[in-house]
């Protein structure tokens, strides 16, 4: 049996939490106070996700770059090929909070939105 141990960030308790795996497969999560913190221990050890934040270059705008993020969060083995995919961005002024600047990011099928306003300079 395998165990891993964990800091819970579904709420801001930060529960210590132990997973006891068998074969790739969750036996048991103990230290979580809430559901929140199973589900994520569950998650972490099987298929980890983040959502990812960056800045993309804007031409025209008052404003040399914009802040974008994922729509949702990608598999965390994906990060790099996103970040990767991102530098070769550049959008044209104006952008909207909520614009998609990067279409199925890393082929996850999750866009990459705009998250702050830029008008035209």
């Amino acid at each position: 049996m395998d165990t891993r141990e964990l800091i819970c960030i579904g709420c801001p308790m930060g529960c210590r939490m132990t997973v006891n795996m068998d074969k790739g497969q969750v036996h048991s999560v103990s230290g979580n106070t809430c559901k929140r913190g199973d589900a994520y221990a569950r998650k972490e050890v099987t298929n980890p996700t983040r959502i990812v934040t960056s800045t993309v270059r804007v031409e025209g705008g008052v404003l040399p770059v914009v802040s974008v993020k994922t729509r949702e969060d990608i598999p965390k083995g994906k990060i790099f090929a996103c970040m990767e995919a991102l530098a070769k961005v550049t959008v044209q002024a104006p952008v909207a909070i909520g614009d998609v600047v990067l279409p199925d990011a890393a082929g996850t099928g999750v866009d990459v939105v705009a998250t702050k306003n830029v008008v035209e300079a």
